[in-house]
């Protein structure tokens, strides 16, 4: 009965690899190739510095309004998630975003409530006089299909006519820019993140559903590539060898499609694997996002900001294109940001905010735990390390507590900002998904000639288990039925001992 119950159990193993491979082998494909592209060329998003390099510098002769009067004007209930002042083209205004999400423009001139902004406003806030400009409506496409910018919709979409092919996505909402993109990045993109993530904007506009369905398509191609890698090493011999001194019973395709699996399996099998717990299934991981909650203790309730423009203006420095109103502890900080970076402009010549301030303010976000230690960041470790294109600032301030989810914070102490929350979860994840699937190891962090080595080697191992696998299972399905052949006999040598396929 033993005997049967291991033939049986070793032939519905080879049955299910073979057949989970034809299922899924053009999805290993083409994972593996649009993998290779997104290690160049990242998902269109504008960042910081872009942003802050589209704006103009801080007309401070246009301002009339104080800060307090904005915030009233603005009419955003509690106290706000982001408040700044800067330049919307020619014009001053400030931008309020209230904890859930709310959009408020007041004219930094007479303290009016802006409202949308029409195509013809946009086109001149994008592209000024720039002649072969052009503007259309956008609601969602590939390019905006997340929820994150659901507030900003509708968009005004202008192209610049540049040769680049540059695109802006303006809100109709609040007038600003939210995205850019070239021809370039597009383009690529369709190889890359598009394929990677299967980011149809059909099925990503439902948010969801399109978490099920990576979810039972990685799940299942992870089982196709452990019961392959099973199969591999079962199949090996090292010592007592098959005929000629073969370590494989296959030839042919079959024998190469072995052989990588051996050199390469294990790499696929982790990189499949972690992509499916990327997709958090069972919601086993934390966000490393600070929850909404969290956040608003944080920040406290201050009183009134009691600025007036005119100081601000005198500590801002020339370049500055944007200044914003932060709340930490309870208290209004107020910096300026410029292409070099964030600046304290805080009337009464406070400087940042101390590791005592923001550690006083973190303990009151989490209140079912203490505050166990303070570290200083200056290098990067093992859970805070650059990626791609997010170099990610140092020095930082690590605080660790001691609540249920043993809390980390992750502060930048330059202006406050809560840049990472990781929990017991959130550790875990960044072992079982970043260092499988992204090569996230301390021993390639500051190498990224060595872990681009180590991805192309793992990824072109892998590329040789799926072509020969494809290959096969073409050759599988293509066979006549009429047509009987010996389910070992293609590919396994006649001495040696295999169980029927």
């Amino acid at each position: 009965m033993r005997r049967w119950i291991g033939k049986a159990g070793r032939r519905w193993l080879l049955l299910f690899h073979r057949w989970a491979g034809i299922a899924t082998g053009l999805f290993f494909a083409l994972w593996i190739g649009s993998g290779l592209v997104m290690l160049y060329v990242p998902f269109p998003a504008l960042t910081p510095p872009e942003r802050l390099a589209r704006l103009a510098p801080i007309a401070w002769d246009q301002f009339g309004v104080s800060p307090d009067a904005a915030l009233a004007a603005g009419g955003v209930a509690g106290v706000p998630a982001a408040f700044a002042l800067e330049m919307r083209g020619d014009e001053p205004i400030y931008r309020i975003t209230g904890r859930d999400g709310a959009r408020a423009t007041v004219s930094g001139r007479n303290g009016a409530r802006l409202g949308p902004v029409d195509a013809e406003a946009a086109l001149r806030l994008a592209a000024g006089d720039r002649p072969g400009a052009r503007v259309e409506p956008v609601g969602r496409d590939q390019w905006t299909v997340t929820a994150r910018y659901d507030p900003l919709r509708p968009f005004h979409k202008v192209a610049l006519g540049d040769p680049a092919g540059t695109e802006l996505y303006v809100s109709q909402v609040t007038g600003e820019i939210a995205l850019d993109t070239t021809r370039s990045e597009r383009a690529w993109n369709w190889l890359g993140s598009v394929p990677h993530w299967i980011y149809l904007t059909p099925l990503r506009t439902r948010a969801e559903l399109w978490r099920t369905v990576l979810l039972w398509l990685s799940g299942f191609a992870a089982l196709g590539a452990l019961s392959g890698l099973a199969i591999g090493i079962w199949r090996l011999r090292l010592r007592h060898r098959y005929a000629r001194g073969a370590v494989t019973p296959y030839r042919g395709l079959a024998r190469w499609h072995h052989l990588f699996g051996l050199a390469g399996g294990l790499g696929l099998g982790a990189f499949i694997l972690s992509g499916w717990i990327s997709m958090n299934p069972n919601r086993w991981f934390a966000s490393s996002a600070p929850p909404s909650g969290l956040r608003a203790a944080y920040t406290g309730t201050p009183g009134p900001l009691g600025v007036a423009i005119h100081q601000i203006r005198d500590r801002a420095g020339p370049e500055t294109r944007s200044v914003r109103f932060t709340v930490i502890g309870g208290r209004w900080w107020v910096f300026a940001d410029a292409p070099d970076g964030p600046c304290p402009v805080v009337a009464d010549g406070s400087s940042f905010p101390d590791t005592s301030t923001l550690a006083a303010a973190a303990a009151a976000a989490i209140p079912d735990g203490r505050l166990r230690a303070t570290q200083h960041l200056v290098a990067y470790d093992a859970y805070w390390y650059p990626h791609g294109t997010d170099p990610r600032p140092l020095p930082i301030l690590r605080l660790r507590f001691d609540d249920p989810a043993a809390t980390w914070l992750h502060i930048d102490p330059r202006d406050g900002t809560i840049l990472q929350r990781l929990d017991h979860s959130g550790r875990i994840n960044r072992w079982l998904f970043n260092a499988p699937h992204r090569l996230d190891l301390p021993v390639l962090t500051g190498r990224p000639t060595l872990r681009a080595a180590a991805q192309w080697l793992l990824n072109l191992l892998a590329a040789g288990i799926a072509v020969t696998g494809i290959v096969a299972g073409w050759r599988r399905l293509s066979r006549s039925p009429r047509r009987p052949v010996h389910p070992a006999s293609a590919s396994v040598q006649p001495t040696s001992r295999s169980v029927p396929r």
